[in-house]
């Protein structure tokens, strides 16, 4: 059939120089034109294998046509529900038909569309508890449209009638093409495909004498070839990572995504009535409910020093609930994960593990007293992922990955946190940072960190920072001298800021742009 489809195409071509209308052409073994959607996808086939070989071209049109639906044709044989409905009910002045009578009469659907209908063109009427004809004859303008649209496609009435036969879903739109065909730079009437390839059967025949080649593009690039690309955010993940590495630092295991309120919380001295704990902010685990219990004398310190206060704070003078550090939750910060490492690193100063942490100076530092109590300086970070109840938009998603560090050593001061920040942004590319001071539970003082931004032309927050508390430190059994410091950053801000996405969703989720992510450089700022 293609090719007999070619054949016509080409011969039409010959003598007229030009199809101005597929439509109007006989498909072989029909004795009808190819007006159908059927038959004009039939020919477009034999266009599209003449126009690979350039013998034509073709400009393709769209038409939009009606046809009936099911209820439609339904309609086109039996009438209209209302004509239905005034067919049946008795002339006004005879023995009316209650409605119990009419839905046995037409069945309850075409009764219940029927009688408004029906009312609407004034064709019936009321009469006491029954119903009668009003008119003695009626014109089913309804079925009348649909053989119309049955026998042409459409209708004279208009698009108003159109919509509301579509509204009552009697009929439905429908798309169709024809075309318009000329002569190629390889016209021919011959459908004889050129050869692609010189076989040795036609060297033994002698035919590629007289046979037609296809011509080859040798200027032709190729199809690129596919490859991996990392996400934005690893990238980015990436080259923070390097950075820490570079300044001497360990990364923390932080495979941990579910924490204890002891650990995610209590021992970073968080109070127990913090709002981070409602569940409004945090997402809690119903099976297995409970964390298996943390050292004792280390749990007993912590909740005194809450309940009652030590080591020179007052506490929070609250009641302790042991329900509540029990609790098991999503991680909301990888802080949990720095208050074990740090909880360990204290158990070596006291001799208490032999447990081996990266990050941890291979000498010892000794104290003012000039004594060694075991304790060796430590760096350590994380990148991980932490989970918070928040309400999704187009800067908030309930996962996000968080960056932290932790310096421990003697005597820090916060002039040598803001130096430590100030080298580390600016091995990010961000040279000018400012410091605001600001309020966290488990750091005193503490310092929301901001960059000037000059894509943004603003300053905009990037971190949290500050000194662990003597009260999270000295219950781990710290050294009165050893200071820590911690910062936090999101992942997803500076990504965002760098490659210009102005919302997270179209950064992780199904809305990421894979041309994007392949496209993406791996410089930050």
């Amino acid at each position: 059939m293609a090719e007999v489809l070619q054949k016509l195409i080409l011969d039409t071509l010959d003598v007229q120089s030009s199809i101005k209308d597929t439509r109007d052409l006989v498909i072989p073994g029909q004795t009808r034109p190819a007006s159908s959607n059927e038959d004009q996808i039939t020919i477009l086939g034999a266009l599209n294998s003449l126009l690979s070989r350039e013998m034509i071209k073709y400009d393709t049109h769209e038409i939009i046509s009606h046809v009936l639906t099911a209820e439609g044709a339904l309609i086109l044989k039996d009438g209209s529900h209302e004509a239905r409905v005034w067919s049946v009910l008795p002339m006004k002045g005879e023995t009316p038909m209650t409605p119990a009578r009419l839905k046995k009469a037409v069945g309850d659907e075409t009764a219940k569309v029927g009688q408004g209908r029906a009312f609407k063109n004034g064709w019936i009427g009321k009469e006491g508890d029954g119903l009668v004809k009003a008119v003695s004859e009626i014109q089913d303008a309804t079925q009348i449209d649909l053989q119309e649209i049955a026998s042409t496609g459409t209708l004279k009435a208009g698009e108003k009638t159109l919509a509301d036969l579509r509204k009552r879903k009697l009929v439905s739109q429908k798309k169709g093409q024809w075309f318009t065909a000329h002569k190629g730079e390889q016209f021919s009437t011959s459908t004889a495909k050129p050869e692609t390839d010189l076989t040795a059967d036609m060297l033994v025949s002698g035919s590629w004498k007289t046979a037609t080649y296809k011509k080859y593009n040798f200027e032709a690039e190729g199809t690129p070839t596919a490859g991996g690309a990392l996400h934005p955010l690893l990238k980015v993940r990436e080259e923070i990572r390097n950075i820490f590495l570079e300044m001497g630092f360990a990364e923390m295991p932080t495979s941990s995504f579910v924490e204890s309120g002891f650990w995610c919380f209590d021992a970073l001295f968080v109070p127990q009535q913090h709002p981070a704990r409602d569940l409004q902010d945090t997402f809690y685990i119903s099976d297995p409910a409970e964390a298996l219990p943390p050292n004792p004398d280390y749990y007993k310190r912590v909740s005194t020093i809450h309940e009652h206060g030590g080591y020179g704070s007052a506490g929070y003078r609250a009641p302790w609930s042991h329900e509540e550090s029990n609790k098991l939750l999503l991680r909301t910060h990888t802080t949990a994960s720095s208050a074990h490492m740090l909880y360990k690193l204290a158990a070596k100063c006291r001799g208490e593990s032999t447990e081996e942490i990266p990050g941890i100076g291979a000498s010892r530092s000794t104290g003012k007293d000039g004594k060694d109590d075991g304790f060796r300086p430590a760096k350590l970070f994380s990148i991980d992922r932490v989970f918070r109840n928040e309400t999704m938009d187009a800067t908030h998603l309930a996962e996000f990955h968080q960056v932290e560090g932790v310096v421990a050593d003697r005597n820090l001061t916060l002039a040598d946190l803001i130096g430590f920040m100030r080298v580390f942004f600016n091995k990010m590319g961000i040279e000018q940072v400012r410091f605001k001071p600001a309020y966290n539970p488990y750091t005193e003082p503490s310092l929301e960190i901001f960059a000037f931004h000059p894509m943004l032309d603003r300053w905009v927050e990037v971190g949290n920072s500050g000194m662990f508390r003597p009260e999270m430190l000295e219950p781990m059994g710290f050294p009165k001298d050893v200071r820590v410091h911690g910062w936090g950053l999101s992942l997803e801000r500076p990504t965002m800021i760098r490659y210009g996405i102005n919302n997270i969703r179209t950064l992780v989720g199904h809305k990421v742009s894979i041309e994007g992510v392949e496209n993406s450089q791996a410089v930050m700022f």
